[in-house]
């Protein structure tokens, strides 16, 4: 029986070791106490490496590692594997997002508790300066208190089930999931952000991505009550950490409870000089427990990947252009593109995807259907999301999927046309490529185009009138945002639609002056 070399690179608990030591097609190497130089000469006959963040699966590790298959980062962050690097080798690159769940959970909990009792400051007073002042200490409690949840994915919604069994009310703002998955567990939803605002406690539990970079900034925090409490311990960045500091500082936030940085190690953050947060070294999955978790699951990822079986959460895709024609990669890499178009514009929840194909393409439908997915998630899902488990994430919101075929009748010798539903409405996006594998946009919402999708885009649709192009190009040019484009087609029912490309990102104020426009009927704002 032939076996399967997997190096252990890093320490992991010995559970997880147990597992590798007692799988018969399995040969086990430990390499986690030697030194990174040497590493290099024992992974090159590893068909799977498991990694944490010690070390770094480069260019030079990969090139030395010859038979390697995948890598299982056994944590959720990956920034030390280079997934670039992994792609073009057809390696795949797997992390363990979910093993430490429960532990991110209660962390939030325990910094939600000690902000409220200012735990941390009253136990440093007895045990550290031996001083016993009760009336020191006259804290808050959570019983009644409103609690406003960001994000209502696998932690948000289980902290909000902790919070409902500390009697709290419970309210949360996620446009990416059904209404349902909250007031099904007796937890109001909102599409209002301001409704977020206004609790007197608020916790944040997104995704890392360009939506929710600084989500919560001066101009969120000056619509909040004073003496509000903000937690995050889901990713560093998510919070304007200036803003959190000078309103720390100033009082209007009461205490903040704080996990992740945007630097990291903070060691030298001005947030740690304040007297009102509480503050821990990134220690979301710091529990045996989860520990635990991440070495089984890496394990046993492993071992599915060395024999084949299955590559759980994988977090890239190889392609073996070998056995693909050549024509097929820009077709997968525009659907993606436009279903990440389609999702964007509308951010409300998705209720289905659809993918029709026209010529040779029509063959590989399924694998358009993926990207297709990939796509339309990663606006709300950001890394979360990938080739792998995209389908079962949408599964979980209840999303649909239909492939089907068309007759080539458009003139195009291969044509995919997606058509993503959701709450609000229908968006139907068609594309081509041309020679040279050149990507292109052909209709949108049954106006025709010919655009690449690249960039940053207005889409506007608007009452077919005279002034509209130059009202828009004012208003753009008065806020010093430059046209690199502009595109517009006329419909059938005296409307038009345009898509206007420009060299700024636009803000939503700019967004809304723009559908403040007499004629203006939708508009909206994507970047691909």
């Amino acid at each position: 029986m032939s076996k399967h070399t997997i190096v252990v690179c890093d320490h992991i608990h010995e559970d997880g070791l147990n597992i590798l030591k007692n799988t018969e097609d399995v040969n086990y190497v430990y390499a986690a106490d030697i030194d990174k130089t040497s590493l290099l000469d024992v992974i090159k006959d590893a068909d799977i490496v498991i990694t944490r963040s010690s070390t770094d699966v480069d260019e030079k590790f990969l090139d030395a590692a010859k038979n390697l298959k995948a890598v299982i980062r056994a944590g959720v962050g990956y920034d030390n594997v280079d997934m670039e690097g992994c792609s073009k080798r057809g390696i795949i690159a797997m992390n363990v997002p979910t093993a430490n769940t429960i532990a991110a959970v209660e962390l939030t909990m325990t910094h939600m508790l000690s902000c409220m009792r200012k735990f941390p400051y009253a136990h440093n007073q007895l045990k550290n300066d031996r001083i016993w002042k009760r009336e020191d200490w006259y804290g808050n409690e959570l019983f009644g208190k409103k609690l406003g949840i960001i994000g209502f994915g696998n932690i948000g919604h289980r902290v909000g089930l902790r919070a409902k069994s500390f009697e709290m009310e419970v309210v949360t703002y996620d446009p990416y999931i059904p209404s349902t998955k909250a007031t099904d567990l007796g937890i109001e939803y909102t599409t209002n952000f301001d409704d977020i605002l206004a609790c007197d406690i608020i916790t944040i539990h997104t995704p890392k991505n360009k939506e929710t970079i600084d989500m919560i900034g001066e101009e969120e925090i000056a619509k909040m009550k004073d003496g509000v409490i903000l937690i995050n311990c889901a990713r560093g960045g998510l919070y304007n950490e200036d803003a959190l500091y000078n309103n720390l500082k100033s009082g209007k936030i009461a205490m903040a409870g704080i996990d992740v940085f945007k630097k990291e190690p903070a060691i030298d953050n001005k947030l740690l000089d304040l007297p009102n947060i509480t503050v821990t070294a990134h220690l979301g999955a710091n529990t045996k427990e989860s520990q635990k978790k991440i070495a089984v699951q890496a394990a046993q990822n492993a071992i599915d990947s060395a024999r084949g079986v299955s590559y759980p959460n994988a977090l890239n895709l190889p392609i073996d252009e070998s056995k693909i024609p050549s024509f097929v990669k820009p077709y997968i890499e525009l659907t993606q593109k436009i279903a990440f178009l389609a999702a964007q514009r509308d951010r409300s929840p998705i209720r289905s995807i659809a993918v029709c194909a026209q010529g040779d393409i029509k063959e590989y439908l399924d694998s358009l259907s993926t990207f297709a997915a990939v796509g339309a998630l990663s606006v709300s899902a950001g890394s979360d999301v990938n080739y792998v488990n995209a389908k079962f994430l949408a599964e979980d919101k209840g999303i649909t999927f239909e492939t089907s075929e068309m007759k080539s009748t458009s003139g195009y010798s291969n044509k995919i046309t997606l058509k993503l539903t959701t709450e609000n409405g229908v968006s139907t996006i068609s594309g081509t490529v041309f020679d040279d594998n050149v990507q292109r946009i052909v209709e949108l919402n049954g106006f025709d185009f010919d655009i690449e999708p690249k960039g940053k885009m207005i889409i506007m649709r608007n009452n077919d009138i005279p002034g509209v192009i130059g009202t828009v190009g004012k208003l753009l040019g008065d806020r010093n945002i430059n046209i690199s484009d502009f595109r517009l087609a006329r419909g059938k029912n005296k409307d038009a639609l345009a898509i206007i490309l420009v060299d700024n990102s636009i803000n939503s104020k700019i967004l809304e002056e723009i559908s403040n426009i007499e004629a203006a009927i939708s508009v909206s704002y994507v970047e691909i």
